[in-house]
């Protein structure tokens, strides 16, 4: 049992210096070409969309980290299998290593290039090699063991019982001392100066090569991974940038714009709260001194901007609510920010879009794709290049340095991050990220509301409460929220002053509490005059329906 522990313990050290070495080499080639990040790449692309949404109902934010975790927790029952079918004379552990090396390099040519396959293929060779050495070291000391344990046999089964019974106390002594020497026997101090705990040499020598092997794969995997992140963060150039000053500045909040009722999302969305849904395991650092965008297509002429070219472009400033396509009913994955940015509509015009062309195939920095109708972007929205948010430039994490930001559409089809390419092009000549796996190709943003307060499940006193929450229909605005207690008649909620039809706002009833269990519902009427549907429906393929409802207790 002590030899199998010692294997798969061998197994799972040399996997970690594979995992290892591969960080180090990779923070030279580029982060995102290590192993772990290859494969989680690959895990998001082909992950269906059931089981994504699930992870993002269930995780939140939170998807990416357990998606890593998920991974570890494979990697380390893997390798500690490779470790315990490894033997000298028969590598089938090395094998499973030579799989995963050539499925993760495939995957790394297939999205990156020859050239991002090398640290998968340095650090699987580093494994292997540690992972024979560590088995020859096993194989060896058990080989001793089992020796020693023989010889010991022998000598008490064919010594006579008369002779052994004459023999002194300081013979027997003695005798017992040299077999000790012999064998290597575990269970006594070493005749060589081992210690009471009775570790063989050969023993203590696999235990030597298992620390060295285990502080080798923490010391390149750390080295790795905060070399590569010095080599390719761009906060201290992000915190360095100034803004240029909007030549068309946001209106001033509405005096009424927010309500101010303790437990209510605030109208405006901070930064670090903002939601982040996105399919980058790790976050790209694009430096704004390489970045550029390029538009061409179905254009007359291509362009392409870089940070420098926006200096002497006239800038704006606006309002506008973002939402995810898997924000579900009564959800939180959506935002209200205030944007910086150049008006993309001029940014097309300067192109000369065909006539013919109805989409443009935004593009970013590491390959992911949208596809937004042309129409949209030059109806006279406010559809944004934005590089500032809420007064500061863009956070690394929300797109720095340049980002789409379209009023009125899901996340999904518009609000391309770190992005680098608009392709002006046709909806039946191209096919976007999510649209590919069967999502719908426009994703207009639903008409939605959600109660921030009182909380679900929550125990309150009777008297009066206010209910209150936020409501958002992008670019048609809101006419009216509603709220239903129980199943009585909807009441007619005080929304907040609208600041734009680009943004959420808030509302708020002031409900007299009886004591007993309560359901709360709410549905909102969008400047339309449409109401919300009541139909419950999931977020797949185009945005969830349905009304939110919390139930509480009344003390």
């Amino acid at each position: 049992m002590a030899d199998l522990r010692l294997r798969v313990v061998a197994g799972i050290v040399s996997a970690g210096l594979t995992l290892g070495v591969a960080e180090l080499f990779a923070a030279f080639l580029g982060p995102d070409n290590a192993p772990l990040h290859v494969l989680g790449s690959a895990v998001v692309d082909h992950t269906p969309d059931g089981l994504r949404e699930w992870a993002i109902t269930t995780f939140g934010t939170n998807d990416k980290a357990v998606l890593y975790l998920v991974m570890g927790v494979i990697a380390v029952l893997v390798a500690g299998a490779a470790g315990a079918v490894e033997r000298t004379e028969r590598a089938a552990g090395s094998w499973l290593f030579v799989a995963f090396g050539v499925l993760t390099a495939w995957l790394a040519v297939t999205r990156s290039g020859l050239s991002a396959a090398m640290p998968t293929v340095v650090g699987v060779a580093v494994g292997i090699f540690a992972l024979r050495a560590l088995t020859r070291r096993i194989d060896a000391a058990t080989q001793v063991l089992r020796a020693g344990a023989g010889r010991s046999t022998v000598d008490s089964e064919t010594r006579p019982r008369a002779e052994t019974s004459r023999t002194s106390g300081a013979e027997r002594h003695r005798g017992h001392a040299e077999r000790t020497a012999g064998t290597g026997d575990v269970s006594d101090a070493s005749a060589d100066g081992g210690s009471a705990t009775g570790a063989s040499p050969e023993r203590r020598q696999v235990l030597r090569g298992l620390m060295v092997a285990s502080g080798s794969a923490v010391t390149a995997g750390v080295t790795g991974r905060l070399l590569g992140a010095r080599r390719s963060d761009v906060s201290g150039e992000r915190a360095a940038v100034r803004l240029p000053e909007p030549t068309a500045p946001a209106e001033p909040l509405a005096p009424g714009v927010d309500l101010r009722v303790p437990g209510l999302t605030s109208y405006l969305t901070p930064n670090d709260d903002f939601y982040r849904i996105d399919t980058a395991l790790i976050v790209p650092q694009v430096s704004k001194d390489s970045w550029s965008l390029r538009i061409h297509g179905m254009v007359d002429r291509e362009i392409r901007l870089g940070w420098a070219d926006l200096a002497n472009r006239p800038v704006e400033e606006h309002l506008v609510t973002l939402a995810c396509v898997s924000n579900p009913v009564g959800g939180d994955l959506i935002g209200n920010a205030r944007w910086l940015g150049y008006r993309v509509d001029q940014l097309l015009a300067e192109a000369g879009p065909h006539p013919d062309a109805d989409m443009v195939l935004s593009r970013s920095a590491d390959g992911w794709t949208a596809g937004t109708p042309l129409a949209v972007l030059t109806d006279g929205r406010d559809a944004l290049l934005a590089v500032g948010m809420n007064g500061e430039p863009l956070p690394v994490q929300h797109g720095y340095p340049a980002r789409l930001v379209v009023p009125g559409l899901y996340g999904y089809v518009s609000a391309t991050k770190w992005v680098t390419e608009l392709e002006v092009t046709r909806f039946d000549r191209a096919t976007a990220y999510w649209t590919r796996r069967g999502w719908s190709a426009l994703g207009p943003i639903k008409t939605g509301t959600r109660i921030d307060t009182p909380r679900g499940r929550g125990r309150l006193q009777p008297g009066r409460i206010p209910i209150a929450g936020v409501t958002w229909a992008q670019h048609r605005g809101i006419r009216a929220v509603e709220v239903q207690i129980d199943n009585g008649p909807w009441q007619q909620a005080r929304l907040s002053d609208e600041q734009s039809i680009d943004t959420w706002r808030q509302w708020v009833l002031d409900w007299d509490a009886t004591s007993g269990p309560h359901t709360i519902r709410a549905r909102a009427t969008d400047g339309t005059g449409e109401t919300q549907t009541a139909e419950r429906r999931d977020v797949i393929p185009d945005g969830a329906t349905g009304y939110p409802s919390v139930t509480v207790q009344i003390a």
